[in-house]
């Protein structure tokens, strides 16, 4: 085609040339005859150099994205398919990478919950009970016998805090307190420095016994103690009389023939008193053990015509 095509243009020159020659013989300008012929020849070679429009059309129509599926499988396509195909694998790859991020900010989410949700349901007790045992109730394991029958040895007892800054100290009530002046010498305390006994006397009572066989008196009236007394103790086995000054209290023992209190301790400087300010509450309840557990009766009742001293 090449050659008929170089032919044909020497053929279209051999034309132009003559015809030039018999339009020069003429006496006419051949320039724009010679200028038309060559962009025909132009023309005509550009027009053989490109392939045909329906080649053109049928290369779009089966590039490697497009191809339908009965078109020639060449290497190219093949290579453009596995190229796509992988693209697209590694962006399903990337999206599910993606994905798992929030996957793992909920579990991290999930357990910031948990962990609020520990400190709501334990924490906030805990502390609460925290609080309640620094500034509301102690706890104490009794290690004597000197309140026998009312707390035996190795019971647990709970006082309120509240006594004697807020509640006032009562007659009867059965206090804690801290050893006023070395009463712990002769005998076992409750660990530390602390002691139990029943408060018998307030500010300004007169509390006395004649020896054994009587009754315990305050202010000049009787008390009946059968209620809280050990079964066959005497309420003194000796005879007393003290006034109780301001800001003391006076103290007895359930099991008096076992309790060094303020019976015993009269030369200590106090007259064997205990500051009020050494208080340190007011044993309620009995929590241990399980088959003993329930509250300390203070007795009121047994002070109930006991006049207020005079």
């Amino acid at each position: 085609m090449t050659q008929q095509m170089s032919r044909s243009s020497s053929d279209q020159r051999g034309d132009a040339d003559s015809h030039i020659l018999s339009v020069a013989e003429r006496g006419i300008d051949p320039a724009p005859v010679t200028a038309t012929i060559q962009a025909t020849a132009t023309t005509t070679a550009s027009a053989s150099s490109q392939p045909p429009a329906s080649s053109q059309t049928f290369s779009q129509d089966f590039s490697p994205e497009f191809s339908p599926a009965n078109a020639p499988d060449d290497v190219s396509s093949r290579h453009a398919r596995h190229a796509a195909r992988a693209a697209h694998a590694a962006h399903a790859s990337g999206s599910s990478s993606r994905g798992g991020v929030p996957r793992r900010s909920a579990s991290a989410s999930s357990t910031s919950e948990n962990a609020r949700e520990w400190l709501l349901w334990c924490g906030i007790p805990v502390l609460i009970v925290l609080l309640m045992r620094v500034f509301l109730f102690g706890f104490y394991v009794i290690p004597s016998g000197s309140m026998l029958d009312t707390i035996e040895i190795n019971d647990r007892v709970i006082t309120t805090k509240l006594a004697p800054d807020l509640i006032k100290l009562q007659r009867g009530d059965i206090v804690v307190f801290k050893d006023p002046a070395n009463w712990l010498q002769s005998e076992s305390s409750m660990g530390g420095d602390n002691l139990i006994k029943r408060l018998i006397g307030l500010p300004g009572d007169t509390v006395a016994c004649a020896g054994a066989g009587q009754p315990v008196t305050i202010n000049g009236v009787a008390i009946d103690e059968s209620s809280y007394l050990k079964p066959g103790v005497q309420p003194s086995d000796f005879a007393f009389n003290v006034t109780v000054t301001e800001g003391h209290i006076f103290v007895l023992g359930d099991n008096r023939a076992n309790s060094a209190d303020s019976r015993y301790h009269q030369d200590d400087g106090s007259n064997g008193l205990v500051p009020i300010s050494d208080v340190l509450g007011v044993a309620i309840v009995r929590n241990w053990p399980l088959n003993r557990i329930g509250r300390l009766d203070s007795h009121h009742e047994v002070f109930a015509n006991v006049p207020n001293p005079a």
